[in-house]
């Protein structure tokens, strides 16, 4: 597994900074946004494209590329893949929103300086598949390869896609996950309008507040996360360190609005009974739940509400928390990288806390692992993910035992 986050620009740094309830939302460093109501972002800090890709096509690739190639070199190395025909090798690496930095900075290139200068490889670098298509070239496999996009559910529906490749035989390991970098002014003002964002720009670090009878919104950050699919027998065989095994994948919409979540919480109900029936786990032998859990209202009363549905009064019994309480919303990398949470809770025993938890709220009243970390026996662990547009996407990881 691989990730670039707001917390660290590797998985080790990450994990550990989840685990520590250490937040990476801070005052926003890329541009000035002191005219803006929210002034405050999951940025990714100290990074350093150099490793990612050669010089010149450090200088022509959007950021969101860049960090799906660094997640993805640490995720193959990690895996101690060698060896593999290329032919059968799958990439599906998804994006929300594709290359908007690269795309605004060309705009500006075009109005300052003529259309003569836009640059020849601009269109092919900020597509949604740029980082799939690059993922590609740069590691050399010939698998199948494509894009997932789906909102926020985007990172979760890649790797539930990747796992199906496998399972179809069309492909014997795949590079799967979610990558996003689209903090940008426009893109900010965007979401101020909608009023979806948390403010506590005096105290970013508390902002991010799911599940919290104070909440007020999410914030908005940057990053990605890789993992490596592979049958479970064959990854065994070659001596590969097994994190979790991906048991089930569940998917649904809404149907309903493209910013509200359905209050019935419909769609979200089927998509966690969805992994379930299809992994044949019981709902009582699912041990924690890494929630989508953004900090908005509305969102986060229907996420209760559907854990509450599905597991009955399991529910209770269960371990829930929301790591975007300190990476705040990685948009088409957090299904991805709450995926790679649940299975480093499934291998190490420890699930990550929520942060910020400091008023319970009546209406939302599970176990969220308020601000410490927890050692819990985890055996069976659900990643979900909701995006606008309703789309809904979850992964079901359990233990491997030797």
């Amino acid at each position: 597994m691989g990730a670039v986050t707001p917390l660290g620009n590797d998985l080790r740094t990450t994990w550990d900074g989840l685990l520590a309830g250490r937040s990476g939302v801070d005052t926003i460093a890329a541009f000035d946004a002191s005219e803006f109501p929210v002034r405050i972002a999951g940025e990714v800090k100290g990074y350093d494209p150099n490793g990612a890709a050669s010089a010149k096509d450090v200088r022509k690739f959007d950021r969101n590329v860049l960090f799906a190639l660094t997640a993805a070199k640490e995720a193959m190395a990690d895996a101690g893949v060698n060896g593999l025909d290329p032919e059968r090798v799958g990439v599906v690496v998804g994006n929300c929103i594709g290359g908007f930095n690269e795309l605004m900075r060309q705009y500006d290139v075009m109005r300052d300086r003529g259309p003569d200068r836009v640059s020849p490889t601009f269109l092919a670098n900020v597509l949604v598949d740029s980082a799939s298509g690059q993922l590609a070239i740069e590691l050399g496999v010939r698998g199948p390869n494509y894009a997932v996009v789906s909102a926020c559910a985007t990172g979760s529906h890649a790797l539930g896609e990747g796992a199906e490749l496998i399972r179809r035989g069309d492909a014997d390991l795949v590079i799967a996950g979610g990558t996003e970098s689209c903090i940008h002014p426009l893109i900010l003002a965007g979401f101020c309008s909608m009023r979806g964002l948390a403010t506590g720009n005096g105290d970013p670090a508390s902002a991010a507040r799911p599940f919290d009878a104070r909440r007020e919104g999410f914030v908005i950050a940057e990053g990605a996360g890789i993992v490596i699919l592979e049958d479970l027998d064959a990854a065994k065989a070659r001596g590969a360190r097994v994190y979790a095994e991906l048991l089930g994948y569940g998917a649904s919409n809404d149907a309903h609005h493209m910013l509200q979540p359905d209050p019935s919480s419909v769609g979200v109900v089927g998509m966690m009974r969805a992994a379930l029936e299809r992994s044949g786990v019981a709902p009582e032998e699912v041990d924690y739940v890494n929630a989508h859990g953004t900090g908005t209202p509305l969102g986060d009363f229907a996420e209760t509400q559907a854990l509450k549905e599905v597991f009955g009064d399991h529910a209770y019994d269960l371990v829930v928390s929301s790591t975007k309480s300190m990476l705040g919303h990685l948009f088409g990398a957090a299904g991805a990288v709450e995926a790679i949470a649940c299975a480093l809770a499934v291998h190490e025993g420890v699930v990550p806390p929520t942060i910020n938890y400091e008023q319970p709220d009546p209406a939302c009243d599970l176990d969220y692992v308020p601000n410490e970390a927890r050692a819990v026996e985890v055996r069976v662990a659900l990643s979900n993910a909701m995006g606008l547009g309703g789309h809904n996407g979850c992964v079901l990881v359990g233990r491997v035992d030797d």
